[in-house]
């Protein structure tokens, strides 16, 4: 924001060197860019945040500078006198799209002369970096940049049955802006129009077919709300930026619209004549009272550090324009002014506290009592999970939470609904909120794959969108795996996962398919007898799909089973004292029956004594184990707490998993 030096004058009292002024706003939150002499005035260059809005007109900065300083300020009043003609004989406003446009106020003058503007009027805005046009436009700006509501003037004339329409546009519009470029203005852009046509994109640009020229004698003058993220959105879309866009994204003041619409109209009837007609056509919604905020006077020593006397408190929060509602000797409730959307708690008012008293003011060595905080559980289970998964050779990825409908229907394990889309990509042809992680880490995959990158282990956290109607969206977290490894590789990493959450967890398996899966080399996951994820083998077919040339296995699991069985106190395992008898078994089984099956079987079977269970091979030969016969290897290990165990110990136990196993499971030792 570019403040003039000699403008600022008219509203507050400048007694103090350039530099110091810069210095206390910058110290305010105001940052200083820098100050350049034009035409014997100065440009000042004001950082203006995000959540400061106000402070984008001259008015919001003398209103700080009134503060810091303690200099009254002065506000034109703008009582522009009015004729008798009534503005309902002149122009009629309708608003079809409330929900772009919260309210639209509209003013006519009549009989005006367009001209150049004055001197003082030019020089003000040549000093801002501003063109001047004529008085009219000239004015529309002059007020923009004095308090910074966005207005426009049209030529009424120009206007098909003297109306306007605010609505949103419809397919196959197009309009032509004052920038004499052509915009397409389709659905979901709110639109200034007339009877006919469009003549203004609302909050962002008027149309060069109602501007005002030297044969302009009737105006209509704007001055409205339009909702931030509905201007955001298309002045992203049309790639069209201005100064009353970028003022409206931020919001306003809503009671300064009727002001601003005035002073407008003041200065138009002082500088190019005219009658103003009698009354205001306001239609949509009147300012709402804001709601009180409580501050507690004890908070400020607490939080700053320091002690800030009551009067010297209240002074402050008045000054900014804070109406008191209620004070004793503990608390002072005020009312925040309309300007100051930002203030809505407590602490938003200490902070105000804190930068007009001074943070100069605050020792560097003051005691704050300070708390340490503790990490949630949620947030513990995340930094193992990330700890599990990079020790086995995974790098953390992130990638953007919308995809092509194409990779969206993909795969979608969660939901059948269809995807949540977003109006504007925030990549080419990226608009579907994700139902899944996957496709968007096989879409890194294929990256990597590209880059002749030799080892592509990644996995990523983050949320998916599953939508429920019209509530908002069912968001879960997810951990996404991909990895060039097979099946049962990744399948041991999530269960090492599993493990390290809790050693007394058991990750089962069920059957499923999924075209992108490879029939057989795909699973569903539970854990503590719900759903916990999907693991599989990329298809062919689906490694074709999103152009990967190698092997590539990928899983998703939802976080919050791991979350309910996490155990996250650490606990002392003594190490073993006694050596590890490790023995091979060799089971026939049929052809239907799961690794997961047997290895639970066998687990039950050991007893306290099996420490480990690996599986090592599978072997298939219809001549020699017989048809629909497979012959699975495993490898267990046995281990004593309190002594060796003997050889005829292992046997026994040995024996007792395979006569439970061919009883439960049909499975025979192969000889």
């Amino acid at each position: 924001m570019i403040v003039s030096w000699n403008w600022l004058k008219e509203y507050v009292l400048l007694d103090m060197p350039v530099a110091e002024l810069e210095r206390r706003l910058m110290m305010a939150g105001l940052n200083h860019e820098s100050t350049e002499e034009v035409g014997g005035d100065l440009a000042v260059d004001l950082e203006v945040t995000s959540n400061r809005p106000d402070c984008l007109g001259h008015i919001g900065i003398a209103r700080e500078v009134s503060v810091l300083f303690d200099h009254p300020l002065r506000i034109s009043p703008a009582r522009p006198r009015e004729g008798s003609t009534k503005i309902s004989d002149l122009a009629t406003v309708s608003v079809e799209c409330p929900q772009h446009c919260p309210r639209y106020t509209a003013r006519v003058i009549r009989g005006v002369k367009v001209d150049a503007s004055p001197f003082w009027l030019s020089r003000r805005l040549a000093t801002l970096g501003i063109k001047t046009i004529n008085n009219v436009v000239d004015i529309t700006n002059y007020v923009l940049m004095e308090c910074g509501q966005p207005l426009h003037a049209f030529d009424l004339s120009k206007l098909a049955g003297r109306q306007i329409v605010v609505r949103e546009g419809r397919p196959g519009e197009k309009l032509v802006a004052i920038d004499h470029e052509t915009y397409d203005v389709g659905p979901g852009m709110c639109l200034i129009c007339d009877a006919e046509k469009p003549v203004g994109i609302g909050g962002v640009m008027g149309g060069a077919n109602s501007e005002i020229t030297e044969k302009t004698i009737e105006l209509l003058i704007e001055a409205a709300e339009f909702d931030p993220l509905s201007i955001r959105t298309t002045a992203r879309r049309l790639s069209l930026h201005s100064d009353s866009s970028y003022r409206f994204e931020r919001g306003l003041d809503p009671e300064g619209v009727d002001w601003a619409s005035r002073r407008c109209c003041e200065l138009i009837l002082n500088l190019a004549g005219g009658e103003l007609a009698g009354g205001m056509i306001d239609i949509g919604r009147q300012p709402v009272p804001r709601e009180p905020i409580v501050l507690r006077l004890a908070q400020l020593k607490r939080i700053l550090g320091i002690e800030i006397p009551a009067d010297r408190v209240r002074q402050i929060l008045d000054a900014l324009g804070n109406g008191l509602v209620s004070e004793t000797a503990a608390n002072v409730t005020v009312t925040p002014p309309s300007w100051r959307r930002d203030l809505t708690r407590e602490i938003d008012l200490v902070e105000e506290v804190a930068r007009i008293h001074g943070y100069e003011a605050i020792p560097e060595d003051v005691s704050v009592p300070m708390a340490t905080s503790s990490r949630s559980d949620e947030d513990r289970v995340l930094a193992t999970t990330r700890h599990v998964l990079t020790a086995v050779g995974f790098d953390e990825a992130y990638t953007v939470s919308v995809v092509e409908q194409d990779w969206s229907s993909a795969l979608s394990p969660w939901t059948d609904a269809e995807p949540l889309v977003s109006q504007t990509p925030l990549l080419r042809r990226a608009t579907c909120l994700r139902r899944s992680l996957i496709p968007s880490l096989l879409g890194a995959r294929r990256t990597n794959e590209t880059l002749a990158n030799p080892v592509i282990e990644l996995f990523e956290i983050a949320k998916v969108y599953l939508p429920r109607g019209d509530k908002l969206p069912d968001e879960q977290l997810m951990l996404g795996l991909t990895s060039g490894s097979d099946f049962l590789s990744v399948k041991g990493v999530i269960e090492s996962l599993v493990t390290e959450m809790n050693k007394h967890a058991e990750c089962e398996v069920a059957e499923t398919r999924h075209e992108l899966f490879t029939a057989g080399r795909c699973c569903q996951l539970r854990l503590g007898g719900e759903v916990f994820g999907y693991l599989g083998e990329v298809s062919p077919a689906g490694l074709k799909r999103f152009e990967l040339t190698g092997p590539t296995t990928v899983a998703e699991i939802r976080l919050a089973p791991l979350l309910k069985i996490a155990d996250l106190v650490p606990r002392y395992v003594k190490q073993p004292a006694f050596p590890a008898i490790h023995r091979d078994l060799n089971l026939v089984v049929d052809e239907t029956v799961r690794w997961a099956e047997l290895a639970r079987i066998a687990r039950s079977a050991g007893g306290t004594h099996l420490e480990g269970l690996e599986y090592k091979d599978t072997y298939r030969d219809a001549e020699r184990l017989g048809p629909g016969k497979k012959s699975l290897l495993l490898t267990i290990t046995l281990r004593a707490p309190n002594g060796t165990l003997t050889s005829q110990q292992a046997d026994a136990i040995c024996s007792e998993i395979v006569a439970v196993c061919h009883r439960d499971l049909g499975a025979n030792l192969r000889a």
